[in-house]
């Protein structure tokens, strides 16, 4: 009725952000991507396997190494998920970065009985980056995988994020794919389970095809062994994840994120708690890709267009885009005052229906989920203020403060002396 009444110019005037930058990025290219990545998997379906014969006939050794502070009451279950795994030939590194609760007696009795291979504890803590060094210098397999100890894994899933380095030479790091465990708790983590279906987990699938994935999670990621030690290994974060992707990156080796390997993690519970989180994650955009590895964007000796599209489009995205959302507001406040009521309205539906859509149709194209589909359903509403609201204004005020006031160095998550170093030597 009001396309009838105004015409199409007349709409794409009024809705342009969802047109052009929202639709266009999050529902178009997604789509054709997956068709893709769909027949491409097809097409190589033969060299899939031979790559998981090789995988099989080589049996590498495989350093599985989980840093973490308190996280004792986890690590019985996580062994126990390792121990069915149908790829056994791995050593399982724990690293106790200064706990104060019982992980220490548990690690050790573990240990004991054969359930760990090496168990090292930080007497003082150093932060995550230093952990997961300190596994990384006992460390004696070809690839090394790097968990979170509350996390569960798939049976197949190391094995299935070993593969990929067996398709393809060019390949350094593989990202897991992480599902929300916990998606039932809460509308809070009901919202992230549908994010990280949709948004992370698919979003992943395309910029790993396209050639611009920039993140290996560190609740499931592996590596290359000789390319982490030429690396040296963590730099402190947080975002240190995103950080290490970058420097294999700029070694000019791929990064491939592997959706069939699996696993699952308990995300923040409510609203305070998600808040925190995406405040620490949200800064290190400023900090690692506008500050650390600004050097991306500009002509060099090892210059690489494909890391600087995908800074770019990272940038775009999530800054430039977001900064572009509030300039959409006042266009609207200030020359459509009479139509607000219904410009919200109609901003709501359409983002709602482009939700739906990809909540039906992307599902064809994951071969493992965690949630039924139709669990979301009643949530598809919902995620157009859980994404165009709460999570850009966490995200305006992550990187206010970053920009301004570099608040990552004052978090709270890396002890203070590192901190300070890392603020000096510009890390």
């Amino acid at each position: 009725m009001y396309l009838q009444t105004v015409g199409f110019s007349k709409m794409l005037r009024v809705f342009w952000f969802f047109f052009f930058f929202e639709f266009f990025r999050y529902v178009v290219v997604d789509l054709v991507s997956l068709i893709f990545i769909k027949w491409d998997r097809y097409r190589n379906r033969y060299d899939y396997l031979d790559a998981k014969r090789r995988l099989w006939l080589e049996l590498p050794l495989v350093s599985i190494i989980v840093p973490g502070k308190n996280e004792g009451k986890h690590i019985f279950k996580l062994t126990t998920s390792l121990q069915e795994q149908t790829y056994t030939n791995f050593e399982l590194i724990i690293v106790d970065d200064g706990s104060d609760d019982d992980t220490e007696i548990i690690c050790k009795s573990l240990k004991k009985n054969g359930y760990i291979d090496y168990f090292v504890r930080n007497e003082v803590r150093g932060g995550k980056a230093s952990g997961a060094n300190t596994a990384l210098r006992i460390a004696k397999g070809k690839y090394v995988v790097h968990l979170d100890a509350d996390c569960s894994y798939d049976f197949d899933a190391i094995e299935n994020i070993i593969i990929p380095f067996y398709e393809d030479r060019k390949i350094g790091a593989v990202g897991g794919n992480v599902m929300v465990r916990n998606y039932r708790e809460s509308v809070v983590t009901a919202l992230q389970g549908f994010e990280y279906t949709d948004a992370i987990s698919i979003g992943r699938m395309v910029s790993s095809y396209l050639g611009i994935y920039r993140v290996v999670s560190g609740a499931f990621g592996a590596f290359r062994m000789d390319l982490l030690q030429r690396v040296q290994g963590w730099d402190i974060g947080p975002g240190l994840d995103g950080d290490i992707t970058v420097k294999f990156r700029k070694l000019g080796y791929k990064i491939r994120f592997e959706d069939r390997a699996v696993c699952q993690t308990s995300v923040p519970n409510t609203f305070q708690k998600l808040t925190k989180q995406r405040l620490r994650w949200d800064k290190s955009l400023v900090r690692f890709r506008l500050r650390k590895h600004s050097d991306v964007f500009f002509p060099h000796q090892n210059f690489s267009l494909s890391n600087f599209i995908s800074f770019l489009e990272n940038i775009t995205y999530t800054l430039i885009l977001n900064i572009k959302w509030y300039i959409y507001a006042a266009d609207m406040i200030f020359n459509f005052a009479s139509l607000l009521p219904f410009i919200i309205v109609m901003n709501i539906f359409l983002y709602t229906g482009a939700n739906l859509f990809k909540l039906l149709v992307f599902n064809l194209f994951r071969e493992r989920t965690n949630a039924p589909f139709s669990y979301f359903l009643i949530y598809v509403p919902l995620m157009v203020f859980y994404h165009g609201y709460f999570l850009r204004i966490v995200r305006s005020i992550a990187y206010v403060k970053e920009f301004f006031f570099k608040e990552s160095y004052k978090d709270p998550w890396n002890p203070e002396k590192t901190s300070i170093k890392a603020l000096e030597i510009g890390i």
